[in-house]
């Protein structure tokens, strides 16, 4: 089980469950399905997709969370064509305008009506927790989804006291001083050919480069008119590449042949086993990636943080 995009947070202060107390509190929190009049239902769910599989995947010290997603597809417009057909009809048949409360009236009800007939869609959602190592990762580049899915496991459990990672110096301005040859990326970091940069005032241009090394004189250019680095794709200790954000996020995570080597490398014969094996060689991978994407960026601000 290998992670598309890497959204990480940290606990802030201690946390006083353990496994089993989490276990039962996601219990209590299982997903349904959608009841005829729900638009959408969410709930916790096995991670791997088993009958009688624990809601916690354990390997070693990670463990792993799926938050299970459905909701009900019924467009606006087919909501809208049904009750311009029934307005049209009063309007015809009583001789008068249909007012705008009536219409707000008759849209509720066919919202009603149509709602328990509509398809679903069902998305499933993954995280892991090292307790231990004081963070969680999340598998989505969506800071909307990565904030649903923490509220969702916070009300699950009553307190779950994460921020978003803080670094001392700013991404934007370390990784632009990198592509204008002012400092040298950290060991083990290699700076691939695509880029994002985005001016600091207040209309945000922003301007793309891929598949091109821009050299110092372009990169200085683009700092006179106010433009730092937002994104930049790199490659890190020749076992994964991605797309890093001025905002920590790691986003289109490709893990590379060595990191495949060591999955071929494993005994795990079946679908169980393969995502065990998988999950653990990213998690111990990941565990060494986050401190040196801090240490890129002279060090976690801690001041918020009340050690474990």
């Amino acid at each position: 089980m290998w992670f598309k995009n890497l959204f990480f947070y940290r606990f802030t202060k201690p946390v006083d469950f353990d496994l089993d107390s989490l276990e039962n509190a996601l219990d209590q929190n299982r997903f349904k399905p959608c009841n005829g009049q729900e638009p959408q239902s969410l709930g916790w769910d096995s991670p791997i997709d088993k009958d009688g599989a624990p809601l916690i995947h354990v390997c070693d010290r990670y463990w792993m969370l799926c938050l299970k997603k459905q909701e009900r597809i019924l467009p606006a417009t087919v909501v809208n064509e049904q009750v311009s057909i029934k307005a049209n009809q009063i309007e015809a048949e009583q001789h008068r305008k249909v007012t705008r409360k009536e219409k707000a009236e008759m849209k509720e009800l066919v919202t009603q009506d149509l709602l328990p007939r509509a398809f679903t869609k069902t998305v499933r959602h993954f995280a892991y927790i090292c307790k231990t190592g004081g963070y969680m990762v999340l598998n989505t580049s969506s800071p909307n989804l990565a904030d649903e899915l923490t509220s969702f496991l916070r009300n699950s459990i009553g307190s779950l006291p994460v921020r978003v990672p803080s670094v001392n110096s700013a991404p934007s301005a370390i990784m632009t001083s990198w592509l204008a040859e002012e400092a040298h990326p950290p060991t083990g970091f290699v700076l691939n050919e695509e880029s994002e940069l985005e001016s600091a005032g207040e209309d945000k241009a922003s301007v793309k480069y891929k598949g091109m090394a821009l050299g110092k004189e372009h990169i200085e250019q683009n700092k006179a008119l106010g433009f730092q680095v937002k994104k930049q794709a790199i490659t890190w200790e020749e076992k994964m590449s991605f797309v890093l954000g001025d905002d920590l996020s790691v986003k289109r995570v490709k893990f590379l042949d060595v990191m495949q080597d060591k999955l071929d490398d494993t005994s795990a014969e079946d679908a169980a086993e393969k995502f065990d094996a998988g999950f653990a060689i990213m998690a111990l991978e990941v565990d060494q990636l986050l401190p040196a994407l801090l240490n890129a960026f002279d060090g976690e601000d801690t001041s918020a943080i009340i050690e474990q």
